[in-house]
């Protein structure tokens, strides 16, 4: 399987180079050269495949022969070493719970496969390679723990200095190592916009960077696999399966609609926003027109200019016609997703984290207006990495699981930094 970017269709790449690089020489997201086609029997036979097997086969297409069948299913099944249950919530409503790894968030998954693909790619070379990520919230987490002592690999994480949970930021800055924090006076998309002018920088050419942030199609594509284990779980129900995900910047679902493309037969996507809801306006106008960032109790989608939308439209041949037939987008203000987490917690005996609430609230829009459906949304993160809002709103507290336990006694270490040039400096003297 080849790549190419979005910038320019002649660069094109092969996988490893890609995972390596993170984005191309242009500064482009990469894409697939093609689409692959699962086999129908296998699709209509999902529930006689565990999930590791299901996994291999989705992701194998894109990895081609660049990672040996054995030490592929190798990576996927160590990526894969915890549960995805769906659970009933009401009616043909049920949550896909994607917090059950190390750090209790749905990156978990991509974190992990990337940082077995790159330990992979890079063993018996010598240079190191520095993962430069920007997080709203989980991601730093996520990367911190699957990147933790890989050799030949640092990690330097950007995050918004007071914008992300307690939790959150002890889970990136309480690690060392070779992981490395860096608490940015601003918003998350300062923190993004950093790390895409360090790619830019030609005085940075010689360090080997890479991102971690799902523009990498290492840590993008195997967000597919939710999916398929979400259809699997539901599909003896009998009706038609719709999505709602949780949206920020957009990777996750993208590899949802990724997954209905190569064959898996989910009816329909619903992209749950908050109050920066450039993708809902740009559905209902046509106009792509981003705003300041708003802060919301849901963090981790406090993005403005979702980097892998610019896929999304790819994927769909930049119609909008198609695309609008497979995607809807809804926003939400803190106001709803509060009076969500509390419905569904008292009505239902459920609890949902912030934007797991958000999900919730896209699907039962989406589902009251197109009856006939199963329906599942999101669960992104562990309520407990949100408790300060949880226990303001629903009076109840939080039991602490052993993976949020170990990391909350830690000594937090992170350098402040307010500009560009200081993050130049920093990867410069590593």
């Amino acid at each position: 399987m080849k790549y190419y970017s979005l910038n320019n269709l002649d660069i094109k790449t092969s996988f490893k180079e890609a995972a390596i690089t993170g984005i191309a020489q242009d500064k482009g997201l990469y894409f697939p050269e093609s689409i692959p086609q699962l086999d129908a029997d296998f699709i209509a036979n999902i529930e006689n495949y565990s999930n590791e097997e299901i996994a291999y086969r989705a992701i194998a297409p894109f990895v081609g022969d660049e990672i040996p069948e054995d030490k592929l299913r190798r990576i996927v099944a160590e990526t894969l070493s915890f549960p995805f249950p769906i659970v009933p919530v009401e009616e043909d409503v049920y949550a896909l719970e994607l917090f059950h790894g190390p750090t209790m968030a749905f990156k978990d998954v991509g974190a992990r496969f990337m940082s077995r693909c790159l330990n992979y790619f890079t063993q018996g070379e010598d240079k190191k390679i520095t993962i430069l990520v920007a997080t709203s919230g989980d991601t730093g987490g996520a990367v911190a723990s699957g990147f933790l002592g890989v050799e030949n690999i640092n990690v330097v994480i950007l995050y918004p200095s007071g914008k992300v949970s307690d939790v959150q930021e002890k889970q990136l800055t309480t690690l060392g190592q070779n992981i490395k924090a860096l608490e940015v006076s601003g918003t998350f998309d300062d923190c993004q916009d950093m790390v895409k002018k360090a790619f830019l920088d030609e005085e940075l050419k010689n360090v080997s960077l890479t991102s971690a942030n799902s523009i990498n199609i290492a840590r993008w594509l195997p967000q597919m696999f939710y999916y398929f284990f979400a259809y699997k779980d539901l599909k003896a129900k009998g009706k038609p399966v719709v999505v709602s995900v949780p949206s920020g910047n957009f990777g996750n679902i993208c590899a949802g609609l990724m997954a209905k493309k190569i064959g898996l037969p989910i009816a329909h996507f619903v992209a749950s926003t908050n109050a920066n809801d450039t993708v809902p306006r740009f559905m209902g106008s046509q106009e792509y027109t981003p705003k300041a960032t708003v802060e919301t109790l849901s963090n981790a989608m406090d993005v403005s200019n979702p980097s892998n939308f610019v896929r999304i439209l790819e994927l769909f041949g930049k119609e909008f016609g198609a695309l609008d037939g497979e995607l809807t987008a809804y926003p939400f203000t803190d106001a709803e997703t509060i009076a969500a987490l509390q419905k569904v917690y008292t009505e239902n005996e459920y609890l949902c984290d912030p934007h797991g609430a958000v999900g919730y609230l896209g699907l039962k829009k989406y589902m009251d207006a197109n009856p006939g459906y199963t329906g599942v949304f999101l669960e992104t993160a562990h309520p407990v990495k949100f408790a300060d809002s949880i226990t303001q709103n629903l009076d109840i507290e939080i039991a602490i699981p052993a993976q949020i336990e170990s990391v909350l006694h830690g000594k937090k270490v992170a350098q402040q930094i307010s500009s560009y040039d200081e993050l130049k400096d920093f990867i410069l003297k590593k």
